[in-house]
């Protein structure tokens, strides 16, 4: 077992959905990445909040076992907060305010313990960031995974090319893949991504699933079948903490062992969605986890 260093966000989100709402819980890419991955392997955590950020918060992720000591109280700052809304497509979230607060001046700091880490994952942060991050790394770690979204595609795409070149994985949507590589077709865009320096590229497909790229070959993983979707928001980050968790909990990168983390991916989404924020994750534990893993080989199946 290794341990994993994840820098994003952490956030206080409002999320409204057809079948409820929530106000100011818990959120961000950190927060959803490091809990889910907790549940394979060692997780330490860098972001920054405010000192309006709930103490109980950060309970919740040290209880978890996430080592927290990079996360920065900026003293006298907000937490970023986020506001979004989904329809009855719950694929796509509408976002009705965005207040960045102490995010907007969050610069990562590694000590030489966190500098040190062996597999690293750069949540969806500005990628002038995420390259600060590789450059306070005293040595280059087993796996770089990395993040983004479709605003630093079209505003820091520069900056993103550059970080690109450096990572072994990168995980996107498959509306940003498109975008990122110009190229409709999901199957090309992943080809045209990984010839920018990834030599894994993850798609993240919602309820669709998600689309693995690797070696010049591809493997899918569908979505698990759900009758009672509540909430989305941190999907992606949730099913990135699985994979990553699990390639850091085997301490291998080889292709059986990315595959079997896409389906862990796949499962610790698929808890996610069952509530709002964290709300499923907290309930979680190993037995369901393995059980639901199990469902998904049923689910796959095909006899020769």
């Amino acid at each position: 077992m290794a341990d994993l260093l994840v820098v994003g966000s952490v956030a206080l989100d409002t999320v409204e959905t057809p079948f409820g709402s929530v106000k100011e819980v818990l959120g961000g890419s950190a927060t959803y990445f490091s809990y889910s991955a907790s549940f394979f392997t060692r997780v330490r955590l860098v972001a920054s909040v405010g000192d309006d950020f709930p103490p109980e918060h950060a309970r919740l992720l040290r209880d978890r076992g996430v080592d927290v000591a990079g996360l920065d109280v900026a003293r006298g700052g907000r937490t970023f907060r986020w506001v979004g809304a989904y329809g009855y497509d719950l694929n796509e979230a509408k976002t009705l305010d965005t207040q960045l607060n102490v995010l907007a001046a969050f610069r990562p700091r590694l000590d030489e313990r966190l500098a040190r880490t062996p597999y690293l994952f750069l949540a969806n942060i500005d990628p002038a960031l995420q390259l600060e991050v590789l450059r306070q790394m005293r040595a280059r770690p087993r796996l770089i995974a990395l993040d983004t979204m479709n605003f630093w595609i079209q505003g820091q795409r520069d900056a993103l090319l550059a970080v690109l070149r450096e990572v072994d994985v990168v995980t996107i949507n498959d509306a940003e893949a498109r975008q990122l590589a110009n190229e409709p077709n999901l199957v090309r865009a992943a080809r045209a991504i990984a010839a920018m320096g990834p030599a894994t590229v993850v798609v993240k497909r919602g309820e669709y699933g998600a689309l693995l790229f690797s070696d010049g070959a591809f493997f899918v993983v569908p979505a698990y079948p759900l009758e009672s979707v509540f909430d989305p928001t941190g999907a992606g980050d949730t099913f990135a903490g699985g994979f990553m968790g699990h390639l850091a909990a085997q301490d291998r990168v080889d292709g059986p062992t990315m595959r079997r983390a896409m389906v862990y991916g796949s499962v610790m989404a698929s808890f996610a969605v069952e509530d709002f924020s964290l709300n499923r994750l907290t309930r979680l534990d190993e037995a369901e986890i393995a059980a639901r893993y199990t469902a998904f080989h049923d689910l796959t199946r095909l006899e020769p």
